[in-house]
């Protein structure tokens, strides 16, 4: 068991390349998020205009998709943590964070 330095919380170690596979995917869930809103942001100000409306639209759908994309993250870090865990004696299950 080891403490990480950032937030203090308790890590039960299963292999030294978990701790690189957790932070993969959360850099990727963080940009995923960045992009969210980015795509808000810009298609909320297009509707400011009339001729950009339709390419508003288009970032409110582009927001929509990445916000669907946000939980599949979260599934294949699941599973790529669950492979690496197979067969591993008294492993313990994901952390709690919800990235």
């Amino acid at each position: 068991m080891t403490r990480s330095g950032d937030d203090d919380a308790l890590t039960i170690r299963i292999g030294r390349d978990e701790l690189v596979v957790r932070r993969r995917y959360e850099v990727l869930s963080i940009a995923n998020d960045i992009l969210i809103a980015v795509w808000f942001v810009t298609g909320s100000t297009m509707f400011f205009s009339e001729s950009l409306m339709t390419a508003g639209t288009w970032m409110f759908l582009a927001g929509s998709v990445e916000l669907l994309i946000r939980p599949v993250i979260r599934l294949f870090r699941h599973l790529h943590l669950q492979r690496m865990r197979a067969g591993v004696p008294g492993s313990v299950g994901g952390s709690g964070q919800d990235f």
